[in-house]
């Protein structure tokens, strides 16, 4: 579990790429990063497993599932990244609950300075539209963010002065991918509004899907 605060920036130090998987090597940029081997690492929002440490270098293995639902399958060396580690129950939770398992890949649709602070409008696939609701909470690349207006399948979020000089946020440029993270509470609340529950009908030796919460509300007159 994370909280979307980045720690710091890591660089790609190399890549290999296997078959279905790719093994990361990442550099943080602060000298003083403790990690140890077995750890969880949030990697642009992806929660990765450190495989093994040489000196400050971290090593991880992005299996398919990570690969095909992220921004990593691109990478190269050289790139920025956002790297958090996990959460400890001591810790306080000052963005919101992020798990690392990214959804999908949103597209950058336009930026507009606004003083010191930068807004971004996001294009996320339709599929995931009901779990953006205004004022609530969404991770891009990691990075804990409130959702200041969603229309359709467009996302709008603000950036403050130390978020924009502390994690790669002005290193991508509309048209560029991002990672991102519904919140936790609106997926599982969607989930069991649409979700049909299996209901075994007893002396019939059989099964059959149930309507979902809003389905049986909606055919009640609710």
């Amino acid at each position: 579990m994370f909280t979307g605060l980045i720690e710091t920036i890591g660089t790609v130090k190399s890549i290999t790429r296997g078959d279905r998987s790719l093994l990361l090597k990442v550099l943080p940029a602060l000298d003083d990063y403790p990690v140890s081997t077995g750890a969880s690492v949030a990697v642009d929002g992806a929660c990765l497993t450190v495989e093994s440490v040489s000196g400050k270098e971290l090593s991880f293995t992005a299996v398919y599932e990570t690969l095909s639902r992220t921004t990593l399958i691109k990478k190269r060396v050289g790139e920025k990244v956002n790297l958090e580690r996990a959460l400890r129950l001591s810790d306080r939770l000052e963005g919101h609950i992020v798990l690392g398992h990214v959804d999908g890949i949103a597209k950058i649709i336009s930026d507009q300075k606004m003083g010191d602070s930068l807004i971004r409008t996001v294009r996320i696939p339709e599929e995931y539209r009901s779990y953006m609701a205004p004022k609530g909470s969404v991770a891009l690349d990691g990075i804990s963010l409130t959702i200041a207006e969603s229309k359709n399948n467009v996302i709008t979020v603000s950036f403050v002065p130390y978020t924009l000089h502390k994690t790669t946020v002005m290193l991508k440029r509309p048209g560029d991918e991002v990672n991102f993270e519904c919140d936790i509470f609106a997926r599982h609340i969607a989930h069991q509004l649409y979700f049909k529950r299996s209901e075994y009908i007893p002396g019939e030796n059989i099964e059959r899907k149930a309507p979902g919460i809003l389905s049986l509300l909606e055919s009640n007159g609710f």
